[in-house]
């Protein structure tokens, strides 16, 4: 079976979250409509970059297999105090207040979509320096 890359597949991710806002959760103003596509598209935005952190950082699973938000901010604290500002605010407003409380302002998923490309983005050219 062909390794997909895991860069690419992050940007295939927002790719498909931007569809499921335009398409399901659609933007009437400053909102969305409808905060259940809010959360599946801040589910699928955290977990894109989720892929690129977990490629470039190199981040171990615990005992369980699971990954922790401290894991990541430890590793991102080591790699690039940028980074760890822009990992702590995907966290807040994709998974959190998108995914969780399904927050349907329009300029929260515009700063959301900011964040992935910075993370995709940093964790792109961490990986090609290697």
């Amino acid at each position: 079976m062909e390794q997909k890359d895991p860069i690419a597949e992050a940007r295939r991710y927002m790719e498909n979250a931007k569809t499921i806002l335009k398409e399901k959760a659609i933007k009437d103003g400053d909102f969305y409509k409808d905060s259940k596509y809010v959360k599946m598209a801040g589910h699928t935005m955290w977990t894109g970059c989720l892929l690129a952190l977990d490629y470039a950082l190199k981040i171990p699973a615990r005992k369980d297999g699971r990954k922790d938000i401290a894991d990541y901010k430890t590793a991102a604290t080591k790699a690039d105090k940028k980074l760890l500002s822009y990992v702590v605010s995907g966290y807040n407003t994709m998974h959190l207040s998108m995914s969780y409380d399904g927050e349907k302002t329009v300029k929260l998923a515009q700063i959301s979509f900011d964040t992935m490309k910075f993370i995709i983005n940093w964790c792109e050219t961490r990986t090609k320096k290697k």
